[in-house]
């Protein structure tokens, strides 16, 4: 289980680590400087909780659907400890990859590696050890069908999204997003060991989710990607342009997560709520295309209105997704 969602902490002070995180130059503290408490607390940074949140909402509401009721609580545990290590190994790995361009930009520059809590060596280790244990966590408890999947989308995201396609093209975050979209294929094997129409339609509502959730907060930090060379489709193309492609993407989304309930995966609830939701979405897009239009930079784009609600609107519809089976 991977990462699409991501961070929007504040901006500040991209530029203090950036000759020691480069090169792996004075990057470790002495251990008098780093103390327990603080070392914890930076590997637990490394696994990037916050975000690992938003993937198990995508993932356990998944397993109610499946199971059309209340899946088995320990395989529902298991499954979530087994995807927060291996969202978790995914990010510290992301960190290790990414730690020369982290300690330039602002929006990353208190990571735990560019601030020295963490040494590089250690965050490799980190983070293949989280990789290992948690597909043999998968694989033996839960099963090997939801372990290789884990297992791909952890590959995925560190190899094709982090090495290859992040610094060299303007579509990394609709292809890499992919990562991010097998949670729902995880939450749907661990209870059948099996693939189904369901959670591919909801792993495509997902990978069409991932761009219109992402460009709005790239929109907000470009400068940050433009210093350090990262071509996010914010930094190579006019704000209309990237409204544009929000507003196809929402349009496609929208209409995809309409799919379950004339396929009879869900009923009038599921409905119900994705009507409303991305209504509502698509009246965000369409504010945000139209503010671009009449050329609105600054404060004033109000570009972060739709990246708070891309997370409300998959949570509420994957909330829907768990609630529905309920009342059928």
């Amino acid at each position: 289980m991977c990462v699409t969602a991501v961070e929007s902490r504040p901006a500040g002070g991209g530029t203090t680590h950036a000759l020691e995180a480069m090169g792996e130059i004075g990057t470790d503290q002495s251990p008098a400087h780093r103390p327990f408490g603080a070392r914890v607390k930076a590997f637990v940074a490394l696994t990037k909780p916050r975000i690992i949140e938003l993937l198990l909402i995508t993932t356990v509401p998944v397993m109610f659907l499946a199971q059309q009721g209340v899946p088995d609580l320990t395989l529902v545990l298991l499954t979530c400890v087994g995807g927060y290590m291996s969202a978790g190994g995914a990010n510290a790995l992301n960190m290790y990859i990414d730690r020369d361009i982290d300690a330039l930009m602002d929006r990353t520059s208190q990571r735990p590696l560019v601030t020295g809590m963490v040494s590089p060596r250690e965050c490799l280790a980190f983070g293949i050890t989280l990789a290992i244990a948690s597909t043999l966590l998968f694989g033996l408890t839960v099963n090997w069908l939801s372990a290789w999947l884990s297992l791909g989308a952890l590959l995925f995201y560190v190899v094709v999204y982090t090495m290859i396609l992040k610094r060299r093209t303007s579509q990394n975050i609709v292809w890499g997003g992919i990562a991010g979209c097998l949670p729902v294929l995880i939450g749907w094997s661990s209870v059948t060991n099996s693939m189904s129409w369901a959670p591919i339609i909801l792993f495509l509502v997902m990978f069409f989710w991932t761009p219109p959730h992402y460009w709005p907060l790239s929109m907000k930090v470009k400068e940050d990607y433009a210093r350090v060379g990262v071509p996010m489709l914010p930094v190579v193309a006019s704000n209309k342009v990237v409204a544009k492609q929000i507003v196809i993407y929402s349009w496609v989304m929208v209409a995809v997560s309409l799919l379950l309930q004339p396929l009879g995966y869900t009923g009038w609830f599921y409905t119900s709520v994705a009507l409303l939701t991305g209504g509502f979405w698509l009246w965000e897009a369409h504010g945000l295309q139209n503010r671009a239009k009449a050329e609105i930079t600054g404060a004033k784009l109000k570009e972060m209105r739709l990246f708070h609600w891309s997370i409300t609107y998959v949570s509420l519809l994957f909330v829907a997704v768990a609630v529905d089976p309920f009342l059928r």
